[in-house]
């Protein structure tokens, strides 16, 4: 199931981060960002890390976003929700300092196209995590509920994709739409989505 992956892929992840020499206090803060418990043991290297896939990026995207990680903002309010997620390697190292994009649609599903309301961009620590607090994006004709992202680690190429949310009603009829994108939701103690994202890196 998606979410069962997302979820192995993020606990590999930070085990191989431990390997790397980050502490276990550290992973442990890690996995709270996410909202998880570590279990007593984990493995990493079960079954080969796909990359993430690849979308499009759409026609909305504007260069130089600002750096930033806070979008709510007045003129862009709606259903608060953290974004988060873990940024690795095919052999789940977390890759720190990679760039993170992001930019979507207000709550009435439109996106600014004369200013940054909705659109930044931040760097991943050294755990290879990222966080950005934001608004649910909205709904306009063709497509279902999505964010725009963009991952670059230091010197390698950019993977451009958009995360989705379970349970849309416009998922089925979306004809970009793709369940290896869907987002981990939980909602305490606050709306929070997260996904670990894996780039074509060895």
């Amino acid at each position: 199931m998606p979410a069962e992956i997302g979820r192995r892929r993020f606990l590999k992840g930070i085990v191989t981060a431990g390997v790397a020499g980050l502490s276990l206090s550290g992973l442990t803060r890690a996995a709270e960002a996410q909202g998880l418990s570590l279990p007593p043991t984990l493995a990493c290297g079960d079954d080969d890390d796909e990359v993430t896939e690849a979308q499009t990026e759409g026609p909305y995207f504007t260069p130089n976003s600002p750096e930033r990680t806070n979008f709510r903002e007045a003129g862009f309010a709606g259903t608060n929700i953290v974004l988060t997620g873990l940024v690795v390697t095919r052999s789940c190292r977390p890759v720190p300092q990679a760039l993170v994009e992001l930019w979507h649609c207000d709550d009435g599903g439109t996106y600014d196209n004369a200013g940054y309301k909705g659109r930044g961009h931040t760097f991943t620590d050294a755990l290879g995590t990222y966080r950005f607090e934001t608004i649910v994006p909205g709904l306009y004709p063709g497509r279902t509920r999505h964010f725009h992202l963009k991952f670059q680690a230091p010197n390698n190429p950019v993977l451009t994709t958009q995360f989705y949310f379970p349970g849309e009603p416009g998922n089925l009829r979306d004809g970009i739409f793709s369940d290896e994108l869907l987002l981990e939701i939980a909602s305490e103690p606050e709306l929070t989505g997260w996904f670990t994202t894996v780039l074509d890196i060895a």
